[in-house]
């Protein structure tokens, strides 16, 4: 059995709406491929008919990766949170207490994690060391070039 993520009922629509994107329009488009392939002849040296194939195993993988999260997934009713500590969902503004560089993220589920957009999954190293964390308490975090030392500053919900 997959283990259970954690989502926001807005996260998972949007999962959803991926989902039955693949299986429309993706199979559609993979279907067609493969049919404009056939119709070149040999398909034992076809490599479009290889390629298309190739692409369905993929899609076929991907739809069944985001069907197994959709059933496993959880539900977080946002307004029962605690908001005096960091938790999925939350957003943390933090200090290097070595460098003295503040950065700000928001803990997520790995399946939602973007490091550029300052998302960061709560099974991720950092993500780890601030589950449960209050403000002005210090997160000490084993990364691979050490431990590092962070200072909670604020932690919000929006």
């Amino acid at each position: 059995m997959a283990d259970s993520q954690f989502f926001t009922q807005s996260s998972l629509e949007k999962f959803r709406a991926e989902l039955n994107d693949m299986k429309t329009n993706g199979r559609k488009r993979i279907s067609a491929a493969i049919a404009e392939a056939r119709e070149k002849g040999d398909l034992k040296e076809n490599a479009e008919y290889d390629a298309a194939k190739h692409a369905q195993g993929l899609l076929e993988a991907e739809i069944a990766k985001l069907e197994s999260i959709i059933a496993n997934a959880r539900i977080i009713d946002e307004s029962l949170l605690d908001t005096s500590k960091a938790l999925i969902l939350s957003t943390v503004r933090l200090r290097n207490t070595k460098t003295g560089a503040e950065m700000k993220y928001r803990l997520v589920s790995p399946k939602e994690a973007d490091m550029r957009a300052g998302r960061i999954s709560v099974e991720s190293p950092v993500g780890k060391g601030l589950l449960g964390k209050s403000v002005g308490e210090i997160a000490v975090v084993e990364v691979p070039a050490g431990k590092v030392e962070f200072e909670v500053l604020e932690i919000t919900y929006d």
